[in-house]
């Protein structure tokens, strides 16, 4: 979730699946510049911040809207997750050279 311009995920020892779509986005929020602050997110936290986004193999990066029908900042994908979603997919794309390690080519 991203509240003032800081991004909050739970921490790795709550119900978070640890794996390489994570760390990958954290990664690459940190580079933009974003704070990532690992920590424990009450869910009445989830009511007042200004995005959420989920993350995940299949979800890779995915705006919420609502959370238990209550809107999420505008209702839509913020400017953070946007910047995020993009970065993430010019690095899965191999769009971005600085990521290649990251890639393996199958020809």
């Amino acid at each position: 979730m991203v509240a003032d311009g800081k991004i909050y995920t739970p921490q790795s020892g709550s119900s978070t699946l640890i794996g390489i779509t994570r760390d990958t986005v954290i990664t690459i929020a940190r580079d933009l510049g974003y704070e990532v602050i690992e920590s424990i997110i009450p869910r009445e936290m989830l009511y007042t911040v200004d995005e959420v986004f989920f993350t995940g193999t299949a979800a890779e990066i995915t705006p919420v809207a609502t959370v238990d029908r209550i809107k999420v900042g505008n209702g839509g994908k913020g400017e953070i997750t946007d910047k995020i979603q993009k970065a993430f997919f010019e690095v899965v794309e191999g769009k971005n050279p600085k990521y290649n390690s990251w890639l393996t080519y199958i020809r």
